[in-house]
């Protein structure tokens, strides 16, 4: 590379659209807009995490789509259309552009969709059914079939209405979290090629309205956002089963309020809240003991109500959604800080963002 380096600058010079010397593969982020029945479309730079908008963009969604998720191999995208009660799949050109293919029906309002690391399983929140439907995936087509669940059919029963929820890294267990007073929930399930088991005990405490929640990459640490009490939650994780932390829930910091969701980097090194009511996000450094401490440099300053984050395969970037645009932020992944790169506009908050691999 080093003796190559003259002939890389003309190169680089001679693209217009170049950034920097690095990959050159485009990715692509896809946000969905509920309210318009759209996802809109982003090819992202990967050496730059520089947004532009897709010609094509935005797409025709179904009702009120709601959450986003991108297969691992970039080629399926499936969204949940709450006012509908089914799940779109499209596929993804090599453009990024998106193609709707079939929808599979699913419970009563799926409201948050996710998926094992494999790329095996959906697995859908239906928030107006308190209950997670589950789909194995085809791996070549990419269409969707039911999975029964153990004497309770097509859908598995929840005690509690889902907020949020998520697959361990393992491909092992399913966390939702739910609202309750005084303290919200997690339920907790194990996974067994689909099929959801309750563990014992199936639920454990958090703080009120926890609709963040982020496990870490290494499946040792679970993290919630309590909404109500302006907090975050710490938990260990053994065999599937939660521990809270002794200090825990975490306030936090003082101008920093209404934590709506909790994004983890790829390394496992940072954490991040989306602080709705302060238009800003929290940052954290994870300790050794999965204990988070306030980055120096923290909070960091966000276009008004940021509800949901993201970020790029890579972990160079983080994308927030916040009530009319699309931040995106490089990260420093020494020390965890924030830089900006740029804000793009959209027509309405968006409820969901997902990039492919």
């Amino acid at each position: 590379m080093l003796q190559k380096a003259a002939a890389l600058f003309l190169a680089c010079a001679s693209m217009a659209l170049c950034v920097s010397c690095g990959s050159t593969t485009s990715r692509y982020l896809y946000a969905a807009l509920p309210t318009s029945d759209q996802i809109v479309v982003f090819r992202e730079d990967p050496n730059s995490g520089i947004l532009t908008q897709l010609a094509s963009s935005p797409v025709t969604a179904g009702p009120s789509v709601h959450s986003l998720v991108v297969h691992p191999s970039s080629k399926f995208l499936y969204a949940a259309n709450a006012g509908e009660g089914d799940v779109s799949l499209f596929t993804i050109s090599s453009s990024g552009a998106l193609t709707e293919v079939t929808r599979a029906v699913a419970g009563n309002q799926p409201t948050v969709l996710a998926m094992d690391p494999a790329g095996a399983y959906l697995y859908v929140a239906n928030s107006g059914g308190q209950s997670i439907s589950v789909f194995s995936i085809d791996p070549v087509h990419g269409t969707l079939s039911s999975v029964t669940q153990t004497s309770s059919g097509l859908t598995a029963p929840l005690g509690i209405t889902p907020i949020n929820i998520q697959v361990s890294p393992s491909g092992g267990f399913l966390y939702v979290t739910g609202a309750g007073q005084p303290a919200g929930y997690i339920e907790i399930f194990s996974l067994s090629q689909g099929v959801l088991t309750p563990l014992s005990p199936p639920f454990s405490y958090t703080g009120t309205n926890p609709y963040g929640l982020a496990v870490s990459p290494d499946g040792s640490y679970l993290y919630t956002a309590n909404n109500v009490d302006n907090s975050i939650s710490e938990f260990t994780i053994s065999g599937g089963a939660l521990s809270q932390f002794a200090n825990s829930p975490i306030g936090l910091p003082s101008g920093s309020s209404t934590p709506v969701a909790l994004l983890i980097d790829k390394k496992g090194a940072f954490l991040y809240a989306a602080d709705q009511g302060s238009n800003n996000l929290s940052g954290y450094s994870i300790g050794t003991g999965g204990g988070i401490s306030l980055l120096v440099d923290s909070p960091f300053v966000t276009g008004a109500q940021p509800g949901v984050l993201a970020s790029d395969p890579a972990g160079k970037y983080l994308f927030v959604g916040t009530q009319k645009s699309i931040e995106s932020f490089s990260l420093n992944t020494s020390t965890g800080d924030l830089t900006s790169v740029g804000t793009y506009t959209i027509p309405q908050a968006t409820t969901s963002i997902a990039t492919t691999f």
